[in-house]
C-alpha cells in the first residue's frame, strides 16, 4: 500500500506520529547528555589550570565550585537518564521504521499476511509498550534508595 494512499489510514498516523516523536524525543536527549558531558568535560580540565591564577583568583573557592558543578551536573545525568533514554528512543525509533518499511513494500512478516494492516497496528503497539516497559523499569530501578 503507497503511503501517500494510506495517509488518511489511522495505523499509518498513528506509526508516522510515532516514528516522529521517538526521533525528536531522541535527538533532545542526546543533545542534553552530550551538552552536560561537554560542560562536565570543561569544568573538570579547567580544574588543574585554577593554581596558576594563584595571584587573581580564590584557587580553594574556584576549584571548589567547579567540583561542586561537576557533581550537580553528574547527578543530573543520572537522575534524569538522558544516555538511556537516548538509547532506548533511538532503537525504538529505527524499530518503527523498519516496520514501516517492511509493511509498505509488503515484504515478510506482511506479505501473504491476510490483514497486513491489523498485523501493522499489532506489531507497532507492541514496539511502543515494550519501550514504555523498560521506561517504567529503568524509572522504578533509579528511583530505589540505595542500601
Amino acid at each position: 500500500m503507497p503511503l501517500e494512499m494510506a495517509e488518511s489510514d489511522v495505523i499509518i498516523e498513528r506509526l508516522e506520529d510515532q516514528i516522529r516523536w521517538y526521533d525528536r524525543k531522541g535527538s533532545a536527549n542526546q543533545r542534553t547528555f552530550k551538552s552536560i558531558k561537554t560542560i562536565e568535560i570543561i569544568f573538570a580540565a579547567l580544574i588543574p589550570f585554577v593554581p596558576v591564577f594563584k595571584d587573581y583568583l580564590p584557587v580553594a573557592w574556584v576549584t571548589g565550585t567547579l567540583g561542586v558543578l561537576i557533581t550537580v551536573l553528574e547527578g543530573l545525568l543520572h537522575l534524569h537518564q538522558y544516555q538511556q533514554n537516548w538509547i532506548t528512543y533511538r532503537s525504538t525509533c529505527e524499530a518503527l521504521k523498519h516496520e514501516k518499511y517492511l509493511f509498505l513494500g509488503n515484504a515478510p512478516p506482511y506479505a501473504g499476511n491476510a490483514d497486513p494492516r491489523a498485523m501493522l497496528a499489532e506489531r507497532v503497539e507492541s514496539l511502543v509498550s515494550q519501550e514504555h516497559a523498560k521506561w517504567a523499569t529503568t524509572q522504578s530501578q533509579s528511583a530505589k534508595p540505595k542500601s
